[in-house]
């Protein structure tokens, strides 16, 4: 009988140990990241990660001026309430679904920001503002918005947050001339996707706040249908009309859209 000699011991003690940890952390090399950052923001290869912030707390991602998203801010009184914010965007997707993600280059949302206070996070372009709630911040009048990666840092070039501010005109504070403010009992929207096609041709439907919208989306491909600012989801199968019912309770502007081919079906305004 042999025995094994100790340094060929030691070999294949080592490279048991060696294994081990290799098969650690799902089967891969760990990366340890540094304190106060996320695994992605620690890994993400987008750009660079700075250490300072945008003020309130989000690291600066820094991408090269010809690469970067960037944004234009149009601020306009609503003919009832507050006023309605309309995002420009060049180089950037606005991806809600993907949220907490790793950052992706030109992908993420956008966050508003009165007289630097956080108000809002958006994850399309339009957004309402009533005059309530500006009042409730203090009534300030200067708003800034910027964009964010889906991990929560801050786009930036040349150490700065990509961001644009407006100024907040005198917002209308009563219904327009000629109209009710009887809410009424419900809205019906009926949409038909056809070809890439919307029908009929995307536009605003004005809902009361409080009352039941029915939205009725038939597509002749499957898709999702997602109504932003409520979450709420359905699948769309090829050929078959899916019903989607809910209470408006929120004020504001909300895109109603199809996420796989990324179509705007309708955007509700709810007042």
């Amino acid at each position: 009988m042999t025995h094994p000699r100790p340094r060929s011991a030691l070999v294949l003690l080592t490279a048991v140990v060696l294994a081990l940890g290799a098969s650690g952390c799902g089967g891969r090399a760990t990366t340890h990241h540094k304190p106060g950052t996320s695994h992605e923001q620690a890994s993400g290869s987008v750009g660079r990660l700075l250490t300072a912030d945008d003020g309130t707390g989000g690291r600066l991602r820094q991408v090269d001026a010809d690469d970067a998203p960037s944004l234009a801010l149009a601020v306009r009184p609503d003919s009832e309430d507050g006023w309605n914010i309309h995002l420009t965007v060049r180089n950037f997707t606005f991806t809600p679904d993907s949220v907490g993600g790793a950052a992706l280059p030109g992908r993420g949302h956008a966050r508003l920001f009165l007289d630097g206070r956080p108000l809002a996070r958006l994850y399309g372009p339009w957004y309402h503002l009533p005059a309530s709630l500006a009042r409730a911040t203090g009534g300030g009048r200067k708003l800034t918005a910027g964009l964010y990666a889906d991990d929560h840092t801050a786009w930036a070039v040349n150490a700065a947050p990509v961001r644009a501010t407006a100024s907040l005109a005198a917002p209308a504070t009563g219904p327009a001339p000629g109209r009710t403010a009887s809410p009424r009992p419900g809205t019906s929207v009926t949409v038909e996707v056809a070809g890439g096609r919307v029908s009929p041709a995307p536009g605003r439907t004005e809902v009361e706040k409080g009352t039941t919208v029915e939205l009725r989306v038939r597509s002749d491909r499957a898709d999702t249908l997602h109504v932003h600012g409520y979450d709420k989801e359905a699948r769309l199968p090829a050929g078959k009309t899916v019903t989607v019912t809910f209470t408006a309770d929120r004020s504001g502007l909300f895109e109603v859209e199809t996420h796989e081919s990324g179509l705007l079906l309708t955007q509700l305004v709810v007042r």
